[in-house]
């Protein structure tokens, strides 16, 4: 974000003022004692103006130019005032263009933002003018005035470049509350959502509680097991779910087996369509095993994989159980893994 005043028109009036002071240059071609080098000053003055007018791939001056347009204002003034005489009766009137051309090429630096090769410019051009003409020739010829421009033009430029700073700053600052704003929106909608889901699904067991006194029978206690198993679902499957795998995974617990459903942010880069798939899947797959513990997983945003689906099954172990069932030790179980799926990311994976 940048705050200032159309480029176009800035460099405009800039070029038509530096004209001026050749036009002025050229109708006072009869005061010095040759035009010829008068007028190889008007040609520096004016490639030096071009170039620092043109457009260019950054606003700041490059240090070549600054370091041409110094060197430009220390040639200027010595080739105009070796055809003059500074102590011409009646003064040489619009001879003296080169002050406020300079003052105008060093004005032009300083606003690109070189303030250094500025100020040494406008040096130069004050300890010449003192040499050529005297202290008094400081406000005679304009020397005064030239310093003031760039004086203000470096305050000016100083001024729009912190103010363009503190723009972006409070942009950026203004972005930020924004984005936590949606943040915090988006985390009110989604408890209200989970809260909605949780209330609609546990009602009618909490008032079967209060209607029974927290006195509950057997199924309706394996009931409330059930209910507690989808409700962490809704808090830690998130993106995991759907209809489709809630009703797969209710069948699964109803026929005994333990499911645990861990989404950590693995699919919220998936596009709707890939979501859908992944869902079908991960449903088919609970569906498909005899398994007595599931856990279906994201992965992490950077793998191929998006979802790991495990199966385990308890198989006791004969031998162990020859071996305990004398002593009246519970026999031994290992698990073995009945199913293992690794759901791609993209379909083409």
């Amino acid at each position: 974000m940048r705050i200032g005043v159309p480029r176009q028109l800035i460099v405009g009036m800039a070029a038509l003022f530096s004209l001026y002071h050749v036009i002025l240059g050229i109708y006072a071609l009869g005061i010095p004692r040759s035009p010829y080098p008068i007028l190889v000053a008007m040609g520096l003055y004016l490639v030096a103006t071009v170039l620092s007018l043109l457009p260019g791939r950054t606003f700041r001056m490059p240090i070549w130019l600054a370091a041409f347009n110094v060197a430009v204002v220390v040639a200027v003034p010595l080739l105009v005032t070796q055809e003059l005489d500074p102590e011409r009766v009646g003064g040489n009137g619009y001879a003296t263009w080169y002050v406020a051309a300079m003052g105008t090429i060093m004005t032009i630096t300083s606003t690109r933002r070189r303030h250094l090769f500025a100020w040494i410019g406008i040096a130069f051009l004050v300890l010449q003018s003192l040499a050529w003409a005297g202290p008094a020739s400081l406000g005679t010829l304009g020397v005064i005035g030239s310093v003031s421009w760039v004086a203000v033009s470096h305050v000016l430029s100083r001024g729009m470049a912190k103010a363009t700073k503190d723009a972006q700053r409070f942009a950026l600052a203004e972005r930020e509350a924004t984005d936590w704003q949606a943040a915090q929106e988006a985390h009110v909608f989604e408890r209200q959502f989970r809260l909605g889901q949780t209330s609609s699904s546990a009602l009618p067991m909490l008032r079967r509680i209060e209607e029974s006194g927290g006195e509950l029978n057997a199924p309706e206690r394996l009931e409330c097991l059930f209910l507690e198993g989808a409700i962490r679902d809704e808090i830690r499957g998130r993106k995991l779910l759907s209809d489709d795998v809630r009703e797969a995974v209710r069948l699964a617990r109803r026929r005994g087996a333990t499911v645990t459903l861990l989404d950590e942010g693995g699919l919220d880069d998936l596009s709707d369509r890939e979501l859908e798939r992944v869902h079908t899947r991960v449903a088919a797959a609970v569906r498909s095993t005899e398994a007595d513990t599931l856990i279906v997983r994201t992965a992490s945003e950077s793998s191929e994989t998006a979802v790991t689906v495990v199966g385990l099954r308890s198989v006791s172990d004969p031998a162990a159980d020859a071996e305990t069932d004398g002593l009246g030790h519970e026999a031994h179980e290992d698990d073995e893994v009945d199913l293992w799926l690794e759901i791609a990311r993209t379909e083409n994976s």
